[in-house]
């Protein structure tokens, strides 16, 4: 089969490496010519994925007419804050999307739905879960699931992707995966402010336990199709590998500002996106118009846009009224209500 895939980052490139190796033909995107040319030339991304050698294969341009041209099977791995201005670049309608970016954009729509904004009636899937890619790039054991409301769709991407270290489960809850995608990146942040005020293992254990409860109770109250998917790769399993990785871009935004740095400083010597700090703001507005309590979210919230001392964040969250370990009940609906 033929992939083109917007974006040659590291998680981009390492897809499309993948790709390669199970044997279809891949066009990757670069936004910029220079890194189009070093892919090409010397089958390396030094800047995005260094120490990895590239298939010779693998051809990657910056002309986006090439990509429209080369396939309909668009993947998506672009920054959510860029991906409105590239979707934009793109004339022809794609036939199938395999989305990989993670993140709420400032109006308020997952990747899902801002693709459907932009076309309607398009095969939409969405990949997630702990899959940090210089890991699978090195061809290390990882799992993950991909979701379409067509689960034949999904079974079908589920076989083309898998292979002996890559495996990949089905799953037709679309808007579940892709809030556990989103929100993760958000308790990822709050889990490296411990980190970096001296790696607390008691108080990140409860912070992971706890933001699992608290993507869970959101995507719930956002409509999502099982709540088994939050206990899944999507939710549980990446939650743990983005507060405990060094991979990690959000929990090293975290560590940063937990040991005195201001997030501008922070970003200002950073080649990747952490889309954790893209999300957390329109995260909470959605959580707000759904009347979803977010206290861990909102902390982090306020430590990295108000100046908010970490410290003063974790005393105002000790210090919440008391509650049962469940503050929510599932009805038949898989929606969430408030005890």
């Amino acid at each position: 089969m033929k992939f083109s895939i917007l974006g040659a980052g590291s998680w981009g490139t390492t897809f499309a490496k993948l790709l390669v190796e199970n044997g279809h033909e891949v066009l990757l995107w670069a936004r910029r010519q220079e890194l189009a040319e070093q892919i090409n030339e010397n089958h390396m991304n030094l800047e995005y994925l260094p120490s990895v050698d590239l298939p010779p294969t693998l051809v990657a341009t910056s002309r986006m007419s090439e990509i429209e041209q080369f396939s309909d099977i668009l993947v998506i791995a672009v920054p959510v804050k860029y991906l409105q201005e590239t979707l934009e670049k793109i004339a022809t309608k794609p036939r199938i999307i395999i989305n990989l970016s993670k993140g709420i954009d400032s109006k308020l729509n997952t990747v899902g739905q801002a693709i459907n904004l932009r076309w309607q009636d398009i095969d939409y899937l969405v990949l997630s879960g702990p899959c940090h890619a210089p890991e699978v790039a090195k061809r290390l054991p990882t799992s993950v699931v991909i979701a379409s409301k067509n689960r034949t769709l999904a079974n079908r991407f589920q076989t083309i992707l898998s292979n002996e270290y890559f495996r990949v489960y089905a799953s037709e809850d679309v808007l579940g995966v892709e809030i556990c995608g989103a929100v993760k990146n958000v308790i990822a942040i709050a889990a490296g402010i411990l980190d970096g005020l001296g790696r607390w293992h008691n108080a990140k254990a409860s912070l992971i336990t706890r933001g699992l409860h608290e993507m869970t109770r959101f995507g719930l109250a956002k409509g999502c199709k099982s709540p088994l998917t939050f206990m899944g790769l999507a939710g549980m399993g990446d939650l743990i590998v983005t507060c405990t990785s060094n991979y990690s871009r959000n929990r090293y935004v975290g560590e940063m500002v937990g040991k005195g740095k201001t997030l501008q400083e922070v970003l200002c010597n950073m080649k990747m996106v952490a889309e954790g700090v893209h999300t957390v703001k329109p995260l909470l507005e959605l959580a707000h118009i759904l009347k979803v309590d977010m206290p861990i979210s909102q902390k982090v919230y306020e430590v990295l846009f108000l100046s908010k001392n970490p410290y003063e964040a974790i005393n105002e969250l000790m210090k919440r009224p008391l509650k049962i370990e469940s503050d929510f009940n599932i009805d038949s609906n898989c929606e969430a209500s408030s005890t």
